[in-house]
């Protein structure tokens, strides 16, 4: 059988072998945006096997063992870590064309010197045991992972009544990666659970050891989380919506839907709303007043499936694309802050590739030469974190923005083995430059073209970003 992971894999001309080999590789990864666990950081975990770094908590591998007929028993349930890695050995052939099948192989070839040996149910017990072996040594630690994939700074995702205790532990230790993390105050303005958003309100009261008696000190309280996370060196904002929030309200207003939500009074749908709108626009005013970048990941329609839900809880691979309006919302949003000059830099991903160029052509509505690509076009997010989405993301942004100034990749993942999908971005964005040249749209000059692809890669999110590298 002929090698399938080649150093050429996915570059199909000399000049993507060229902008991939002699730029794009060399490359440092700033990976800007993750959800790997900061403890197993702080502590430098090893992994004891190769189903607890792979499967555990992966809704990816998850839902194609679903679908491959896999019973919940070897997926989220008490079957053995062997037990759970045959069976997604033995979907992996079934995942032939899903970018699943690309990422698992070049995990096994960066990580543990596989070759050309495909995962399979037949070489699911070699692959194992070899794996496993290599994982309990040291240099297989959380922290040498990080390493060997020349990452040079990432960034965790953490709610604001974290205490940033693994944060302090892996700056104290003095990590040669810089370890940042993004405030996700979506909790905050869940509206849809009140007894869940009082249980997280009480909370916040606790910590702050302010009394939260009204809407005022509820966002005094929530200002003093944002500076704290300030001051243990956060620099940008995440918050997964469904769409935009910009209904117009008052300040009365927002004072008595925060009090009926206070009493566990239900709130009819336009309240929601309204609150929810309120609360976007105080998050992004203190990022703005802070320097901060935020993030919006637009169109996740989550939890589908009920029963499921009930079984295992949220995120376990039951969320799929939402179909939201977006465009009038996510205008009015941003123009509410930029009509005072306070919208600060923000990065917009959407869900459904539907809204490619809506996005597009909205991140150029708000740039005002303050700094190069001030509002940006965010990478291919999740459903779209494959070949075709990437490709298309990559078109719409070079066709009404400016692809130069992309900041870039990121993993978005819970793994320490997903750094190779930087790897995949970058072969990605090589051959279709190279395809260009070949076909006479793009000047045949790679010092130009290869300073492009450096700056995509780690350059353009090291300036746009404000956090340290060291």
């Amino acid at each position: 059988m002929a090698e399938f992971i080649t150093a050429d894999f996915l570059l199909e001309t000399k000049t993507a072998k060229a902008l991939y080999h002699e730029h794009a590789e060399q490359m440092p990864i700033y990976d800007y945006h993750c959800h790997l666990p900061a403890n197993q950081i702080a502590t430098d975990h090893r992994f004891g096997n190769l189903t607890q770094i792979w499967l555990y908590g992966d809704h990816y591998k998850w839902r194609a063992m679903r679908a491959n007929g896999i019973p919940e028993k070897y997926i989220t349930g008490n079957a053995s870590d062997y037990e759970k890695f045959e069976k997604w050995a033995q979907t992996v052939p079934y995942t032939l064309r899903n970018p699943l099948y690309h990422w698992t192989h070049l995990e096994l070839k960066r990580y543990f010197d596989i070759g050309d040996k495909l995962l399979s149910g037949e070489t699911a017990k070699k692959i194992y045991e070899h794996c496993g072996e290599l994982l309990r040594a040291p240099a297989f630690s959380c922290r040498n992972l990080i390493q060997k994939a020349n990452v040079k700074l990432l960034c965790t995702t953490e709610d604001p009544l974290d205490s940033l205790e693994h944060h302090k532990r892996i700056r104290n230790d003095g990590f040669e990666v810089a370890v940042h993390t993004a405030f996700r105050p979506d909790k905050g303005m869940a509206v849809e659970n009140l007894t869940a958003l009082n249980a997280w309100i009480d909370k916040l009261e606790c910590l702050c050891e302010i009394e939260i008696i009204d809407f005022h000190s509820y966002i005094e309280a929530i200002r003093q989380r944002h500076y704290y996370f300030h001051e243990n060196g956060c620099r940008l904002s995440d918050h997964g919506l469904e769409t935009a929030y910009a209904e117009d309200y008052t300040e009365s207003e927002i004072k008595k839907i925060f009090d009926k939500i206070r009493s566990g009074k239900s709130l009819d749908c336009l309240e929601c709303l309204k609150f929810k709108s309120a609360m976007m626009v105080e998050f992004a005013l203190m990022d703005y007043e802070s320097g901060w970048v935020q993030q919006l990941h637009l169109g996740a329609l989550r939890n589908n499936n009920t029963r499921m839900l009930k079984t295992l809880g949220p995120d376990t691979g039951f969320d799929s694309m939402g179909d939201f309006e977006t465009a009038r919302p996510l205008a009015k949003f941003l123009d509410t802050l930029d009509k005072n000059n306070e919208l600060p830099k923000t990065i917009l991903y959407n869900l459904n590739p539907r809204d490619n160029e809506l996005i597009a052509t909205m991140v150029g509505n708000f740039q005002d030469g303050s700094s190069a690509g001030k509002i940006q076009y965010g990478s291919a997010w999740w459903f779209l974190d494959q070949k075709d989405g990437m490709e298309k993301q990559i078109n719409v942004l070079s066709n009404m923005g400016l692809l130069s100034r992309f900041v870039g990749m990121l993993t978005d993942s819970r793994s320490f083995l997903s750094y190779p999908r930087h790897e995949y971005f970058r072969r990605i964005l090589c051959n279709m430059l190279g395809n260009d040249v070949e076909a006479g749209l793009l000047p045949d000059d790679l010092d130009l073209l290869g300073k492009m692809v450096e700056d995509i890669c780690f350059n353009n999110a090291k300036d746009y970003f404000p956090m340290k590298l060291e």
